[in-house]
């Protein structure tokens, strides 16, 4: 009873938390308080983690600090707050954050029934499971029988499941609490698998002592289309989290960089121009400065570059694009016309 009454006067703060936040609009809110409150993973190398200076890097970090750089015009003003499977949406529903970028997948139940909305996919990913190399493993087919590493809270149970249904095969499937219990339990043998999404594989894999150890299997067992999530409700700010996001992929598209774009501000190409706030005055229509694109390339530079230098094939992660390269060059990522 106690618990349960604990339950209910959480999520009654909740939701006045929220709706104060939705009240004065998200926007309104961050400007208010002179920053951003960006929710993020505890520990995931590639897409958020500290550096041995202590400051937050990662793929995921770059998109909350490119909507920090379009509200603001300074990427830096934004607070990073560790969020775990079991907290991160709560965190957002009562206001704690004001958007989630969190290797967080995009679907049906989580967009029609958690009260959130998703921004563009900004990673497309898949489920997959990685094994030992000495295992002698080549496909997840061969892991009939085997006790597989996961976490709680996220679709990575209900999508191992289907797989080894279709395959008419049986498995164990371990829950651990952390992400560090997690990897140590494969680690050090007591799975004979690990699942989860192919990018955090990778991040697994590149922190583990020996990298080379280990090997992701070829199959790709669900879709998982990653995306920043926000509060419903709020239009403006919906449309300033997807905008800003959508706003790297076209710079990229336009060869606009973080190191061109003053130059960039010169170009010729009408779209360059409306892009980077040269000419009309499409800021406004968010509520920000008219310069707000190419605060953003300034501060954290195209999708490309925030792909290569956090995951990309010259980092211990070592990610090829894939789907995630430009639609024009075999990808998906694709913004629509920012006119």
């Amino acid at each position: 009873m106690k618990q349960a009454l604990l339950s209910i006067c959480a999520a009654a703060l909740g939701l006045t938390l929220a709706g104060q936040a939705s009240a004065a609009g998200t926007l309104e809110t961050v400007k208010a308080r002179g920053k951003l409150i960006c929710g993020v993973s505890l520990t995931v190398p590639g897409f958020a983690a500290p550096d041995d200076k202590g400051r937050m890097q990662g793929f995921d970090v770059d998109i909350c600090r490119s909507i920090a750089a379009a509200v603001f015009g300074d990427g830096e003003k934004v607070d990073f707050v560790p969020t775990n499977i079991n907290t991160r949406f709560q965190a957002l529903q009562s206001g704690e954050i004001d958007v989630l970028s969190r290797q967080t997948t995009h679907t049906f139940s989580r967009d029609a029934s958690l009260g959130l909305d998703f921004g563009p996919t900004v990673f497309y990913d898949g489920q997959g499971l990685m094994v030992a190399k000495s295992l002698g493993v080549t496909s997840a087919k061969e892991l009939t029988e085997a006790a597989i590493c996961t976490l709680p809270g996220t679709t990575t149970a209900q999508n191992i499941s289907d797989f080894f249904t279709a395959i008419k095969g049986k498995f164990e499937l371990v829950v651990f609490e952390s992400p560090d219990e997690n990897r140590a339990a494969f680690y050090s043998g007591r799975c004979e698998a690990i699942t989860s999404d192919r990018s955090d594989l990778a991040s697994i894999r590149a922190v583990a002592n020996n990298p080379d150890d280990y090997i992701v299997l070829p199959e790709t067992i669900s879709k998982e289309p990653l995306a920043p999530a926000f509060r419903q409700n709020d239009s403006n700010w919906g449309d300033i989290v997807s905008w800003s996001v959508w706003l790297l992929m076209a710079a990229e598209e336009k060869g606009i960089t973080q190191a061109n774009v003053d130059e960039k501000l010169k170009s010729e190409d009408p779209d360059v121009q409306r892009m980077l706030g040269a000419t009309e005055e499409l800021g406004k229509m968010l509520g920000l400065d008219n310069k707000w694109g190419y605060n953003v390339i300034k501060s954290v530079g195209n999708y490309g570059e925030i792909f290569e230098r956090n995951v990309g094939e010259g980092t211990k992660l070592g990610l090829t694009r894939g789907p995630n390269a430009l639609w024009n060059a075999g990808g998906l990522i694709y913004s629509p016309p920012i006119r």
